[in-house]
């Protein structure tokens, strides 16, 4: 049975679960009514960062436009522009064993593409939530369900996977940001 997480809480992901290595981060979503015209168009990515919380190369950015690491350790499913599917509306698959010494965390995160142009944000999205499987056997380990803590955000740090004493940790974050994927690439040291 999977753990159920609040903002701020953190959990043993690999102790006891000898081999665990290959993961899917699910995130998905549902847009409230809205009557601006647009379609929400939400985009989750990986920020793979060494200890100082930052990548060491644009390549450690792994969205839509660059849906593989050079390691194969995260591949990303995908972009998907509307989010009317039922279950997960974006998928990351990481592979622990192929991720590289220098990174110390994965940062999970969704912005909300074009968000100023379409007047969009977090308060107009509702059930967000991030879960990790375990690809092998399709169990959910743990889920983070964001509630409704977002009102002019247009990025949120969903949550992150981390080292811990040669164990891998999840942190469920919940934070927010005004500037879309622009802030949330020079928070984590992108080049944009």
């Amino acid at each position: 049975m999977a753990v159920s997480l609040s903002k701020g809480q953190k959990v043993d992901l690999t102790k006891g679960r000898a081999g665990l290595s290959k993961l899917i981060v699910g995130l998905g979503w549902d847009t409230n009514k809205y009557d601006g015209g647009f379609d929400f168009d939400l985009d989750a990515s990986a920020f793979l960062c060494g200890e100082n919380g930052k990548v060491s190369s644009d390549a450690d950015f792994i969205f839509y436009s660059n849906t593989k690491h050079s390691s194969g350790a995260v591949e990303h499913s995908g972009d998907n522009t509307d989010g009317g599917s039922e279950g997960d509306d974006e998928v990351i698959k990481v592979d622990l064993s192929l991720v590289p010494a220098n990174v110390s965390k994965i940062a999970f995160t969704v912005t909300i593409y074009e968000a100023d142009e379409r007047r969009q944000n977090f308060g107009q999205v509702s059930n967000a939530y991030i879960h990790v499987l375990d690809q092998a056997t399709g169990e959910e380990l743990i889920r983070y369900d964001l509630g409704e803590d977002f009102s002019i955000e247009t990025a949120i740090v969903v949550g992150e996977l981390y080292r811990n004493n040669g164990e891998w940790k999840f942190n469920a974050i919940g934070s927010g940001f005004q500037g879309g994927l622009f802030a949330l690439c020079q928070n984590f040291g992108v080049n944009v």
